[in-house]
């Protein structure tokens, strides 16, 4: 039996992302964004929209012959969903871990590291202070 990375595919959050741009969303809306980027077929996206409704991540209203979908969890919670089993999984549940790879990855600017040293700084700047 397959044990996936993460609950949902490449495709599945690339829909779900399109949706929360949106708001609400047609298969018809989603297609044509994501044809704007690669090819794909309509019925291809007709049928990940469904099951992302049949896994309560979306949800759906019909308006005549035409289905309406909206996101039914907020994208901070798919993505701490998402990063926990990655977490998890890849890195054996070491966050620093992860920060190191995403750190040195290639794909990081100057300005990407700059802007994760000023996220960890206001953390640390909330962090109550002990009294010892």
């Amino acid at each position: 039996m397959r044990n996936p990375l993460t609950p949902l595919g490449g495709t599945e959050m690339e829909v779900l992302r399109h949706v929360w741009d949106l708001g609400t969303a047609t298969v018809r809306d989603v297609h044509d964004r994501i044809r704007d980027e690669r090819r794909i077929a309509y019925t291809t996206v007709m049928t990940v929209m469904k099951n992302l409704a049949e896994k309560g991540y979306l949800s759906f209203e019909r308006d005549g012959q035409t289905y309406v979908y909206r996101a039914e969890r907020r994208p901070e919670e798919v993505r701490g969903t998402v990063l926990s089993g990655i977490l998890d999984k890849v890195f054996g549940g070491d966050p620093a871990s992860l920060v190191q790879t995403l750190v040195q990855a290639d794909a990081l600017s100057d300005a990407d590291r700059d802007r994760l040293r000023q996220i960890i700084d206001g953390f640390e700047d909330d962090a109550p202070q002990s009294n010892e």
